[in-house]
């Protein structure tokens, strides 16, 4: 009996193909975002495929257009960033521990972005709506991650999430084309000052 035969018996059926085009499509736009990093959003779309080892028809069949592309990695590390938070929370030592590792990853997100704000605000109907998608994800959860940190005791309670996010998003301007500024390491210095003193 073929493993197909014996799913139909059973009652279980084959992976489906949309589950198999989305994890492709999520590779893609890994990729995508790997050579962002390190080429910008103008590197060649056949380096993207090169990395994500496909041909460039597939890349073109999903994202027609280099903007859809850019619109889509922006969106898909959102969602990354957006789904770390409740995960960090819920395997992490304390929330505070947890609202760290959560700001170390909203920080890399901003300072590896390359161009793509840039790019993006050349539309600026498109990029309004994907700044408040973007604020519509991750604030509440970084809302979440400080009122767990709060109730937890570890932290002051007068902080609102967006003004975090602000202030650390202020700290990551300029850092991609200075070597000599560590953005991360202020961050930490602002994620460690939110503690209570005791």
């Amino acid at each position: 009996m073929s493993d197909s035969d014996e799913r139909a018996s059973t009652g279980e059926k084959a992976p489906s193909k949309r589950k198999d085009a989305r994890r492709n499509k999520e590779t893609l736009l890994d990729a995508a975002a790997a050579v962002f990093v390190t080429s910008g959003v103008e590197a060649p779309v056949r380096d993207i495929a090169a990395r994500a080892g496909v041909g460039l028809g597939t890349i073109y069949r999903h994202f027609p257009t280099r903007a859809d592309l850019i619109i889509a990695v922006y969106r898909h590390q959102v969602e990354a960033c957006a789904e770390a938070g409740p995960a960090l929370l819920a395997a992490g030592p304390t929330p505070h521990a947890a609202l760290g590792q959560w700001i170390k990853l909203f920080v890399d997100f901003l300072v590896t972005k390359h161009g793509l704000a840039a790019v993006l605000q050349s539309d600026n109907a498109g990029f309004d709506t994907l700044h408040a998608y973007f604020l519509d994800r991750l604030v509440p959860v970084c809302a979440q991650l400080l009122e767990a940190a709060a109730a937890a005791g570890e932290i002051r309670s007068d902080l609102e999430a967006y003004e975090l996010m602000r202030g650390v998003g202020n700290l990551c301007i300029g850092a991609e084309s200075d070597s000599r500024y560590d953005a991360r390491r202020l961050v930490d210095v602002l994620v460690a000052g939110l503690r209570r003193p005791n």
